[in-house]
């Protein structure tokens, strides 16, 4: 199921999702002029490296090449990276439909924090089930999984168009954000726990997707929501 748009108005211009989407198009623009040996060590720079993240020395942290970053500071730089273009096109795509909405909610600047507080939280959810692996966690959707877990908390009857595979035949379905949100975190989730039992087949281990950080960012989303007064009455 892939989202086309929700039905849910917006009362400002949405500044802070067209400069993030802005921004991390042109990162990953900018990704495209490197060779395959500068982007990998670009990836390895600016991406999470959970080994190098959990404290590891040298010899316990076998990375192709050293850290230019503080690690830390890689926590927010991944945000804005993606590993090809369906990654990248399927982030923005969430976050053109869903951050509108919750920016218009919480305002500008708030709406920056609470996005970039979502993707440190995911990655560290990540970093905790997979605290040894050496491979570059990255990319925009454990932020964007936050603002669908606010985005659910606030419009729970908001209708999503979804475009629908049934087999050979394609159709259009207006599906209410909690069903569509609650299936695409069920399945993050039992991802996750899947991959706990089979770490060579499924998750970050063998260079597959971070389920556990779109699970956590979704999660912590939701928890944050609230604090940040997105649930406040007109």
């Amino acid at each position: 199921m892939f989202p086309l748009r929700d039905d849910v108005p917006t009362s400002i211009t949405p500044y802070i999702t067209y400069g993030l989407i802005g921004a991390n198009i042109g990162i990953f623009l900018y990704q495209l002029t490197l060779n395959q040996q500068q982007l990998q060590e670009f990836f390895y720079s600016a991406a999470v490296v959970p080994c190098q993240l959990s404290g590891n020395v040298v010899g316990r942290c076998p990375i192709p090449t050293p850290q230019q970053l503080p690690e830390w500071m890689t926590l927010i730089t991944s945000q804005f990276l993606h590993g090809g273009f369906l990654h990248i096109a399927g982030n923005m795509l969430f976050l053109w439909i869903f951050g509108n909405n919750v920016e218009d909610r919480l305002g500008h600047i708030k709406f920056l924090i609470f996005y970039l507080t979502c993707g440190v939280l995911a990655a560290l959810s990540q970093w905790f089930f997979s605290p040894n692996s050496t491979i570059p966690s990255l990319g925009a959707s454990g932020a964007i999984a936050g603002v669908m877990g606010a985005y659910i908390l606030r419009y729970p009857q908001a209708r999503v168009l979804t475009l629908v595979f049934l087999g050979f035949f394609v159709t259009t379905l207006q599906i209410p954000a909690i069903f569509f949100l609650g299936l695409w975190f069920v399945q993050q989730a039992l991802y996750g726990i899947a991959s706990l039992q089979v770490p060579s087949n499924i998750g970050m281990e063998s260079g597959g997707v971070a389920y556990w950080a779109h699970a956590g960012g979704f999660v912590f989303g939701a928890i944050l929501a609230p604090m940040f007064g997105l649930l406040k009455r007109d």
